[in-house]
C-alpha cells in the first residue's frame, strides 16, 4: 500500500503539461480585451492563428491562466469542455445575459476544445459558440 502511495505522489509531482511558445503574441493585450469588445483580440487574429499547433495538448488550466477567463464555458458530451473566446464586439458588450444566451450571439469567436483529460484538442474560428 504504502508503494502504491508513493508511486501517486511521485507521478503527480512529476507530471508536467506542455507550455507552449507565444513569443511575439501580446497575452495582456488579449486578457484585456475582455468579450473582444475592444477590437484589440481581432487584430491578433492572425497571430492566433500561427499559433493554433503550438496550443494544442495545453491543459486547460494553463490555457486560462495563459489567456484569461473564457468569455463562455461550454460543457460537451464524454467530458470535453469548450472554452469560448469573443474576437469581436457584438450585443454581448451591451448586455452580458447575451452570453447565457450564445447562440444569439453572431459575433466571431475562437473555441477551443478540451478533451476528458483536459488537453487542448482542437481550436476553431467561427461565428457564435460551437
Amino acid at each position: 500500500m504504502k508503494k502504491i502511495a508513493f508511486l501517486a505522489v511521485w507521478v503527480s509531482l512529476t507530471a508536467c503539461t506542455k507550455q507552449p511558445d507565444l513569443k511575439g503574441f501580446d497575452l495582456a493585450r488579449w486578457r484585456a480585451d475582455r468579450g473582444g469588445c475592444k477590437g484589440q483580440r481581432l487584430a491578433q487574429l492572425d497571430q492566433l492563428k500561427a499559433l493554433r499547433r503550438e496550443l494544442k495538448g495545453v491543459s486547460a488550466n494553463d490555457f486560462a491562466d495563459l489567456f484569461g477567463k473564457p468569455d463562455v464555458n461550454q460543457l460537451a458530451d464524454r467530458n470535453q469542455e469548450y472554452y469560448l473566446y469573443f474576437l469581436e464586439s457584438g450585443p454581448h458588450c451591451q448586455d452580458t445575459r447575451q452570453l447565457t444566451a450564445r447562440r444569439t450571439v453572431n459575433a466571431r469567436s475562437v473555441a477551443v476544445r478540451f478533451s476528458a483529460i483536459g488537453l487542448a484538442t482542437e481550436i476553431t474560428f467561427q461565428r457564435g459558440a460551437p
